[in-house]
């Protein structure tokens, strides 16, 4: 007779069912496959690519066409600055 024979399994069903009762076991069943459902679910979307959200068309004015309307960029180039170590 070993450790998981059926007879040690058929104790520990009674056991349960003694203790937690009918009702509760089948709500706890019922719970524990919607949550694996959900669980399904949430990785079959993060499979799909998000959609990519456009962006609402701006109207086109008289003025936009002046430069001052336009967007101000800065052109600039970085440069490396090397600083001596200090030993304190």
């Amino acid at each position: 007779m070993g450790l998981f024979d059926w007879k040690h399994w058929i104790v520990i069903l009674i056991v349960v069912v003694l203790v937690f009762g009918t009702k509760k076991l089948k709500n706890l069943g019922t719970d524990v496959g919607e949550s694996i459902k959900g669980f399904r679910k949430a990785m079959n979307d993060d499979d799909k690519p998000a959609e990519q959200p456009v962006p609402p068309a701006q109207p086109v004015h008289p003025q936009a066409t002046s430069p001052l309307s336009q967007p101000h960029t800065i052109d600039a180039t970085a440069q490396k600055v090397e600083e001596p170590i200090r030993k304190d």
